[in-house]
């Protein structure tokens, strides 16, 4: 299984709502070749042999490599999102919740480093109407941690001065992950999704 498909905990990426087998088997090539090379230096000759198919099956589910660069970044945005509105949304403290959502981010940017690479780091080489449409998605990404935050502010929870430059830097904290976790170092995704979380409780004063 390649590295795009599996975590660190065995546990399969996601890629099951892109059908058909040959298209899905194209998006997992595109994910490796993308986090090894770069969007860029990547051609999809590259992309079709990592996938043993032929430069001209990639046509037949993928008009162009921007186009399967925007179906991974969709795909890596919405599960980013739905991590962080299910923390956000779930029963208890704002402590617990912000620990949770830091904790479920920085797990999944860890154990999915390779496609997490991806998504966070090759935004610039969409074109504009694909580049906004996930602008948008990482603005409600945003919009869930702050929320989180400024619930903490009200209720007394955290001390926060700036709750916007705050929110970047929690955010910006859990991303960093995906560029230097390596599954063969001395921490689990679950073991430095922990520390995160400690981290994080202390950067906004939790009481």
């Amino acid at each position: 299984m390649s590295t795009a498909e599996e975590t660190t905990g065995g546990e399969v990426e996601p890629w099951e709502q892109v059908t058909p087998d040959a298209a899905r088997r194209l998006l997992v090539a595109a994910v490796e070749a993308f986090a090894e090379r770069g969007y860029h230096a990547t051609t999809t000759r590259d992309i079709a042999g990592r996938a043993g198919m032929s430069p001209a099956a990639l046509y037949i589910h993928y008009k162009t490599k921007e186009e399967l660069l925007h179906r991974i970044s969709r795909i890596g945005h919405d599960k980013a999102l739905d991590i962080l509105r299910t923390a956000a949304r779930r029963e208890g403290t704002a402590r617990e919740r912000l620990a949770d959502a830091v904790s479920s981010f920085v797990r999944w940017h860890a154990g999915r480093r390779t496609t997490a690479r991806v998504v966070q780091y090759e935004l610039d080489a969409l074109g504009p109407e694909s580049r906004a449409e996930i602008v948008a998605l990482r603005r409600q990404v945003d919009a869930e941690v702050r929320g989180i935050i400024e619930d903490g502010v009200a209720a007394g929870e955290f001390d926060v001065p700036d709750v916007k430059g705050t929110t970047l830097a929690v955010l910006s904290l859990c991303i960093d992950v995906a560029r230097w976790f390596d599954v063969n170092g001395p921490r689990t995704p679950e073991q430095v999704g922990e520390l995160y979380a400690g981290l994080v409780l202390r950067m906004v004063g939790a009481r």
